[in-house]
């Protein structure tokens, strides 16, 4: 697929899709929905990790209204089911972790597009915000999904409710993201975060992200038999193998992600 909307690059193995939308602050449309999607799905097939950031200083806006005629005339359920649930599956479903690195302002489908990543990591100057009740809406694009599991039942109805900016500082206090980070050095880190993870065991990666997500949905003996399983299959692995040597060997691993 010819990106517009998005720019795409891999480099040592990490997948860069940047919203790059700019003039709109990143908002969403069709076109660049599609394109998410699409580079998401290459991402996890040619790359080791996969980072959501946005060109300027906005992440993501969130769903981009156009003018007065177009707004009114939005079929939001047919957009949420045919635009909106592939792109959240595509980074749900990734076979390889996935950062959205914040770099500003994420708000109503943009700052629930950032929480559907494994990890997420904001600069300190950007906010989070559950838009949707100051137009009359219901969080959507995961925001009903990802609020309670990441935040907490009381927090995520205030924020959904109130419709209050969260800023970074306090997602990372919340739960809601994993770090926050000065903006001096927020390029710096998230990369060198994605590069620890492009460098590491992507077999076990991705076994991590089914163990810990079953465990909303089991109970205690189903997950213990889970882990037990899944351990075994990383056991098998050549991952497992060379980080034992690695271990005994007193050096760093060299993992192949296999």
């Amino acid at each position: 697929m010819k990106y517009d909307t998005i720019t795409f690059d891999i480099t040592d193995d990490i997948a860069t899709v940047t919203l790059n939308r700019p003039e709109v602050m990143n908002a969403l449309n069709t076109q660049m929905r599609a394109e998410i999607t699409d580079a998401v799905l290459e991402g996890g097939k040619s790359a080791r990790v996969v980072v959501l950031t946005g060109a300027g200083k906005s992440f993501c806006s969130g769903q981009d209204l156009g003018d007065r005629a177009t707004a009114a005339n939005l079929d939001l359920e047919r957009t949420l089911r045919d635009e909106y649930v592939p792109m959240l599956r595509a980074i749900y479903d990734c076979p390889v972790p996935t950062i959205s690195a914040v770099n500003g302002a994420a708000a109503g489908a943009g700052a629930n597009l950032a929480l559907a990543a494994d990890v997420v990591i904001a600069t300190e100057s950007a906010f989070f915000l559950q838009a949707f009740t100051r137009i009359g809406l219901i969080p959507d694009a995961g925001g009903t999904y990802y609020l309670p599991r990441q935040m907490g039942l009381a927090k995520a109805m205030g924020a959904a409710l109130f419709a209050d900016k969260i800023t970074a500082r306090q997602a990372d206090d919340w739960g809601m993201i994993y770090e926050a980070v000065a903006d001096a050095s927020f390029a710096d880190h998230w990369n060198s975060r994605a590069l620890h993870l492009a460098k590491g065991p992507t077999a076990a990666y991705q076994r991590v992200k089914q163990s810990i997500r079953s465990a909303f949905d089991n109970d205690l003996e189903t997950q213990l038999a889970l882990e037990a399983r899944l351990q075994g299959e990383c056991g098998k692995t050549r991952d497992f193998k060379e980080g034992v040597m690695a271990f005994l060997e007193k050096r760093p691993a060299q993992y192949e992600g296999r």
